[in-house]
């Protein structure tokens, strides 16, 4: 009988049906958090599957441990929601059961319930490109003009790279997909060209699909492949680059990575998610916080089973590691907006700030229930400190009793780091409604 790669799917398919993954949930053996152990027979990719579902219902991991060497996969987190409370909701304890576990009686109204899904009646656009002021404006100003409304987008800045991934509604079909090809096409070619601009020394891409994504899995593979981990010139701050470092355990045939940072909520998924895309096993680890700082230790092998082999090696895996943590640290003015969503609104809001000098490092844009709900961080294009007469001519603009400022001028004069990511789209979203403007430095 000859031997076909179908052959060891089947095996694996009779492993897991014989070893199904085990998923604990205990609210009494920790004071302060959750304790969730997951065990599992041992595949490659498992780590991040169960990661991601914890990342996705927004909790945050305080604690860690990862054991997957031999055969058998075992992993403890402690977890707590934004607040620091513990999981009592029953339905997030089943969402998490049911989704580690294959097979299971998982209903679609407990997938609703929590928010995590992407209908079928959207098409997916995912744009990556050089990073300049305006770029999100000219971006969204091209879909209004095609009659395609965004209904959720994430948008990460870094090293001079932007990406995005959004789900757009054809307004033409009644806010359903965009069904025809012709039409997709036009799609994809308009927005690479405004993508391109003038630069031709650094790519630009556009994927348009009707099928569903994981929009930050997607964004850390879509950055890593096009490599922004390359550094820029000394556009850092060395002192907010985080401390990652790479040493081969001879005895045992590990690498050890080390990582100490500002810890932040999924910062664990950002790491495990360039561990495999690196192609990087991780066969133990170790999480833990100790106030603001995060510590994070992984004994590593690549996927061939080699440790790290030599010094260039060690290198990339310290500048991709440090690029996944610092895709989503944003600096700058932090604008929250709740209002109804119409066609154009991404448009309309996106003129506004570039009209006022304002360009935006990160965002997530989101729509229920018919209202968007947005998130944007914004800074002065030419990387001046914001002048708090922008603010108010754009209070002005959107409305003098919708929109809060948060923090004092002093902290809106504050000087901001120099950073090549500071160039982003424009502007973005406009409100009838509500507006809550913050000064922040996010690391969420």
């Amino acid at each position: 009988m000859s031997y076909s790669q179908s052959m060891d799917d089947e095996y694996e398919k009779l492993i897991r049906r014989m070893n199904p993954p085990r998923v604990n949930i205990d609210n009494e053996s920790c004071k302060n958090a959750t304790v969730i152990q997951v065990d599992s027979a041992n595949r490659q990719g498992i780590l991040l599957e169960v990661v991601q579902v914890l990342t996705d219902l927004n909790l945050v991991v305080t604690k860690a441990y990862i054991c997957s060497d031999g055969g058998w996969f075992m992993d403890v987190f402690n977890v707590t929601d934004n607040d620091g409370n513990k999981i009592f909701d029953e339905g997030i304890q089943k969402y998490i059961i049911n989704s580690l576990v294959p097979n299971s009686d998982f209903p679609s109204s407990m997938q609703r319930s929590v928010d995590l899904t992407s209908g079928p009646d959207h098409t997916s656009i995912e744009l990556i490109g050089t990073d300049r002021p305006g770029l999100l404006s000219e971006v969204s100003a091209v879909l209004t003009h095609l009659q395609c409304n965004v209904v959720s987008a994430e948008v990460w800045t870094h090293n001079t790279r932007a990406a995005a991934v959004m789900q757009v509604t054809d307004e033409t079909t009644g806010g359903r997909s965009i069904a025809d090809p012709e039409r997709l096409t036009m799609v994809k070619r308009l927005l690479c060209n405004v993508l391109k601009g003038s630069n031709k020394s650094r790519g630009a891409k556009t994927v348009v699909s009707c099928g569903s994504t994981h929009t930050e899995r997607r964004l850390h593979q879509m950055m890593f492949d096009d490599r922004d981990y390359e550094r820029v010139g000394d556009c850092d701050n060395e002192k907010e680059r985080p401390s990652v470092n790479v040493v081969n355990w001879h005895d045992k045939d590990y690498s050890v990575v080390t990582i100490r940072c500002k810890d932040r909520p999924k910062l664990l998924f950002d790491i495990v998610c360039t561990l495999t895309d690196m192609q990087y096993v991780v066969f133990h680890g170790n999480v833990d916080t100790v106030g603001p700082e995060a510590y994070q230790e992984y004994c590593i092998r690549h996927i061939d089973g080699s440790p790290v082999k030599s010094d260039a090696e060690r290198q990339r895996v310290i500048h991709c590691l440090e690029a996944a943590i610092l895709r989503r640290v944003s600096e700058g003015l932090k604008l929250e907006l709740c209002t109804t969503d119409r066609v154009g609104l991404l448009s309309d809001v996106t003129r506004i700030f570039r009209e006022n000098s304002l360009t935006v490092t990160r965002a997530e844009v989101s729509t229920r229930a018919g209202k968007a709900i947005n998130t944007f961080y914004v800074r002065d294009a030419s990387g001046y400190p914001v002048d708090p007469k922008i603010i108010d001519s754009i209070r002005q603009t959107i409305g003098q009793t919708i929109l809060r400022v948060k923090g004092t001028p002093e902290e809106l004069n504050q000087t901001p780091r120099e950073s090549s990511t500071r160039f982003l789209f424009g502007g973005l979203f406009k409100s009838r409604s509500f507006c809550n403007f913050g000064l922040v430095r996010s690391y969420s």
